[in-house]
């Protein structure tokens, strides 16, 4: 595919940070598991809370400082930072400062946040209008990626302002790949995520949807870009991926239930590898 990355599909672990997983000592020694039996990423969800049964929740960005350390090759991220809902000039400081720890192994994994599992936005006074926080995503997305080059930020926008402010030091890596999430099918997800590094469709009915999917991604990058972009596949746990990433999958990770979740159940699928 133009433009999309053109090696194997890489496989990553997936972890929501509630309850058993909401001790950063487990989810660390699953990364160590991950990264020894061979898994290429190891993501963890972001919420502030879920619905019953989960009752506690970690969060996410100490969790991943301490698997940065903690491991030397996995790709580490949030998969998704609803970022409307953070300050933009706080997450340019996290995100550098988490590249630099895991010597440039960072993803930004974000998404406009919805409030149908566990009211995260209606219980903390945010923003519920969908559209509005779309407008908030692209206004931070703009914000970060400007922070990251190192050179003086300039923004009056209508959510953020950034007053002649540099950021150093700059990541590891040239730039943070940043990987947009969506509901599939829809339209402006799609158009915001070619404009970066990767797209994570949810909502995905099976592999025919993800093959639409990177048809139209296809259809809207430019075809001569040299840029890699990624299509990221949640796929069932238990499931044999390979239909996926013939449809055009360049990641999958197998989805865990954040309702039903086990240290020994989330071992077992790292060491038998779906």
């Amino acid at each position: 595919m133009p433009g999309m990355t053109q090696q194997r599909a890489q496989a990553g672990i997936w972890l929501p940070l509630f309850d058993d997983l909401a001790d950063p000592h487990v989810c660390t020694e699953l990364a160590r598991e991950a990264e020894a039996a061979g898994w290429d990423g190891v993501f963890v969800w972001d919420h502030l809370q879920w619905r019953p049964p989960v009752r506690s929740a970690a969060d996410p960005w100490i969790v991943m400082a301490a698997i940065a350390a903690a491991t030397t090759r996995v790709r580490i991220g949030p998969l998704v930072t609803p970022l409307p809902r953070r300050r933009p000039a706080k997450v340019a400081r996290e995100t550098v400062t988490l590249d630099r720890l895991s010597n440039g192994r960072l993803v930004l994994g974000v998404g406009i946040g919805h409030d149908r599992f566990g009211a995260e936005f209606t219980a903390f006074g945010e923003v519920t209008d969908d559209r509005i926080r779309a407008d908030m995503l692209d206004e931070s997305l703009a914000i970060l990626t400007a922070a990251w080059t190192g050179q003086t930020v300039h923004h009056d926008g209508t959510h953020h302002r950034v007053d002649d402010v540099r950021f150093l030091p700059r990541p590891a890596q040239p730039t943070i790949p940043i990987w947009v999430a969506g509901t599939a099918g829809r339209r402006r997800p799609l158009e915001r995520a070619v404009r970066h590094d990767g797209f994570m469709p949810v909502s995905l009915t099976g592999p025919d949807q993800v093959a639409e999917v990177s048809h139209a991604v296809r259809e809207q990058r430019d075809p001569d870009s040299a840029s890699p972009f990624d299509l990221i596949v949640p796929v069932p746990a238990g499931t044999d991926p390979a239909p996926y990433v013939a449809a055009g999958a360049t990641w999958w990770m197998p989805e865990l239930d954040p309702e039903n979740l086990s240290v020994p159940d989330v071992l077992a699928v790292i060491r038998n590898g779906r």
